[in-house]
């Protein structure tokens, strides 16, 4: 695929036409309460993995509504003071996996806490562990469209708020330190991870790599892949109803928490990726408010983003901020 979004130089100085709701910050903050009226109740249970370098736990922890989440804790197995905190979420369509796929942070010396998303797990990779107990109104198949009707029932919020008690459960653990906290996800987790910046204010960096759930106005209408097009097919049969779909989305837009970013931030894009065109991934950056904030571009690539390369180019950030 050759380029077929904005040129860079246009991408650098690309503003997302989303608006944000007037009431976005009190929706967020009484989502957060209602959430926290659960006690968090995380659980660490030693796993024996067989490896030697780490030690994991399975994480068990309150997330929306009091449900049960899971996650990996995979330390350096010599840890016996407060190490940084790398918090990570996933891909669309993938779970946490297993332990022996989480090496590379815990190898760095850092604690590593990997969040499994509920419902999702069975797309791709060793699979996930974590039911989503809320139904929904009518929705096209994968995740996109469930709950859509209102923002209060958007599929989203559960996982946004899920996210966000990941980071308090992982910080609980007392060999982890809650003032060098970093996230980090690519795709759907890049998405999380900025909503999670935005949301969380005291993180020390975030690093979301080819960031999907941005600038839904226009990734909606560009791009016709997956997962975006299933709004695109939802809308399809549910005829007329695009205006009430972006009111609903754009409590959930990478663009506005972004907008309310308070940490350093390392993103990436690539330029042929048509999944999370790099448009959407710049209005994103573009938006974000802290003024330490870098972005590396791959340009020849599709979603696969930097790979291996911009794993190298967070250990090198990452030196500087935990």
């Amino acid at each position: 695929m050759a380029l077929f979004d904005l040129p860079l130089d246009e991408l650098r100085e690309y503003r997302s036409a989303s608006t944000a709701p007037e009431d976005f910050d009190a929706f967020w903050s009484k989502t957060l309460d209602e959430a926290r009226e659960h006690e968090l109740d995380a659980r660490f249970e030693p796993v024996d993995t067989g490896l030697s370098t780490v030690r994991v736990f399975d994480v068990t922890f309150a997330g929306f509504g009091g449900h049960p989440v899971k996650g990996w804790l995979v330390l350096p197995a010599d840890a016996d003071a407060p190490l940084p905190l790398v918090v990570e979420f996933i891909g669309y369509g993938g779970g946490r996996g297993l332990p022996h796929e989480h090496l590379l942070w815990a190898s760095t010396g850092r604690a590593h806490f990997v969040m499994d998303t509920r419902g999702q797990g069975s797309a791709w990779g060793a699979g996930g562990g974590t039911a989503d107990p809320v139904g929904g109104a009518p929705a096209y198949p994968g995740f996109m469209t469930r709950g859509i009707d209102a923002p209060e029932n958007y599929y989203y919020r559960r996982v946004f708020t899920d996210a966000v008690r990941a980071v308090e459960a992982a910080r609980s653990h007392p060999l982890t330190d809650a003032s060098r906290t970093v996230a980090v996800g690519g795709s759907q987790g890049g998405g999380i991870t900025i909503a999670v910046g935005g949301l969380v204010p005291d993180l020390a960096g975030i690093a979301p790599d080819v960031p999907f759930l941005c600038d839904f106005p226009r990734a909606t209408t560009l791009t016709d892949r997956q997962p975006y097009r299933e709004i695109g097919s939802y809308l399809k049969t549910h005829r007329g109803r695009f205006e009430d779909v972006l009111r609903t989305l754009s409590y959930f837009d990478g663009v506005h928490f972004a907008a309310r970013g308070s940490a350093p931030a390392l993103f990436s894009a690539a330029l042929e990726d048509q999944t999370c065109p790099p448009s959407t991934v710049f209005g994103a950056f573009n938006a974000w408010a802290h003024d330490d904030k870098a972005i590396e571009v791959y340009d020849f690539n599709d979603h696969e983003g930097g790979g291996a390369f911009q794993e190298a180019a967070k250990l090198r950030w990452m030196r500087s901020h935990i």
